[in-house]
């Protein structure tokens, strides 16, 4: 049965995430939520459309009023929902490929929900399931929701964008593919655009921030101040130089944190980030004199964090970046709107900008698939862990963990030089295998 992960529900379209899971799902939150208006939108996966209009249809059946917003990122469906007071959801997968989908829900306000409020949501869920209180049919949407309110709202962020600023853009293939295209014409940016054409299945497909040596490939072979990738929703954004070097979340975070500071508007002189983000990042926060929050993986995690704290800026290594008194989630677009806008004000070249900003350790990222409970398989590695976190002492960090979005143990392992951690990353992860049989 389908269960919350990391950032909602995701699973096989057709086969997990269906129709009816999908409207029951809406139902539920409908009651858990008790709102009386939602913001319905979906990215451009070819099962998203059937999917958006099912969810419309569960929570107009529980008396809500549906705003039917069509193909769109998903923080201009959360900003929406701040924007009119009201709850939204969104069907997606994010980066995963188009064979998935999956359902994120936002409460009034356009804050994600709360674990007490997922476990709400499930237990409704699965009565529903039990009852199989029956499939009702989509009629047409109530209305339309534009997106004009988020574009003025994203380009705010750009009063000091130098107009004629040369960007790379990938888009994925994804939800940003035309809203991006929009702003960067407001604010006098040129755009070289690809991936942006989404015909339901090239969605992340060897393109977008999950893949960002294509994006560094393309900045390379363009005359440009700088590159950025989406994701396919549109959250996540990882940048490269025009000399083609891969500036990921870790950079970014650093880069907007450091700005921050120094402009007097790092609130608590403090950022948050997860498990994940790189041992450099933490030193160079600490040379800055800036307090690193560390929370758990998912942009959920970092919200909640920032809001225990008081920080306004914080994010992920894989590009959530948040930037608090703007936004209620990761935003791409808006993270880099305000990358080109300190571009603007500090008027020096972007690589220059990055290499100052930390110096990374090499990372290596060994994915497993597990069949069954990933959390056993962590657990069966415990012992090869702290053998290889012995050896490598203060030089270096070993993080592993199962995968909140996908049937696989996350094996990372930093170290001074490539060499060490892939050969410690590859040891962990054969005791996980082997755990397997």
């Amino acid at each position: 049965m389908l269960k919350f992960g990391t950032d909602g529900v995701r699973g096989v379209a057709h086969r997990e995430i269906t129709p009816t899971a999908v409207q029951f799902y809406a139902r539920a939150a409908a009651r858990v939520l008790r709102c009386s208006r939602v913001v319905v939108g979906h990215d451009p996966r070819e099962s998203s459309p059937a999917l958006a209009h099912a969810v419309a249809e569960g929570f107009r059946a529980e008396g809500v009023a549906v705003d039917f917003v069509g193909m769109a990122p998903t923080p201009a469906v959360a900003f929406l929902a701040q924007h009119h007071g009201c709850t939204a959801a969104v069907v997606t997968a994010s980066h995963n490929s188009y064979t998935d989908n999956g359902l994120k829900f936002f409460r009034d306000g356009g804050s994600k929900l709360s674990d007490d409020e997922e476990r709400a949501i499930q237990v409704i869920y699965e009565r529903l399931v039990k009852t199989n209180e029956g499939y009702v049919e989509p009629s047409l949407p109530d209305g339309s929701t534009g997106l004009d309110a988020y574009v003025d709202h994203v380009c705010a962020a750009g009063t000091s964008v130098r107009a004629g600023t040369r960007v790379v853009v990938d888009c994925a293939n994804g939800a940003m593919s035309f809203v991006c295209q929009q702003v960067f014409a407001r604010l006098g940016i040129e755009a070289h655009v690809v991936n942006a054409s989404p015909d339901g299945t090239n969605i992340n497909v060897a393109c977008g921030a999950a893949h960002p040596g294509n994006l560094a490939a393309v900045a390379r072979g363009h005359v440009c101040d700088l590159a950025i990738a989406f994701d396919g929703d549109g959250d996540r954004v990882i940048a490269a130089t025009n000399e083609g070097s891969v500036v990921d979340g870790d950079h970014l975070l650093a880069l907007a944190a450091l700005d921050l500071k120094s402009r007097g508007l790092l609130a608590n002189g403090a950022v948050v980030v997860t498990v994940m983000s790189n041992i450099g990042f933490h030193r160079a926060m600490e040379a800055a004199g800036v307090t690193v929050h560390t929370t758990a993986v998912g942009d959920r995690s970092v919200l909640v964090e920032l809001d225990r704290t008081g920080a306004v800026l914080g994010g992920e290594q894989s590009g959530h970046i948040i930037h608090r008194s703007r936004a209620t989630t990761g935003d791409g677009l808006l993270a880099a709107i305000e990358l080109i806008d300190m571009l603007g004000r500090r008027g020096e070249p972007f690589a220059k900008l990055a290499a100052a900003a930390m110096t990374s350790y090499p990372q290596v990222l060994v994915n497993v698939k597990v069949n069954g409970d990933a959390a056993s398989v962590v657990e069966a590695c415990r012992d090869v862990v702290r053998e290889v976190e012995a050896e490598l002492g203060d030089e270096g960090r070993v993080l592993v963990r199962p995968s909140g979005t996908e049937p696989l143990v996350r094996v990372m392992v930093e170290a001074h030089d490539v060499a060490t951690a892939r050969r410690h990353a590859e040891r962990i992860a054969d005791a996980a295998r082997t755990a397997q049989g």
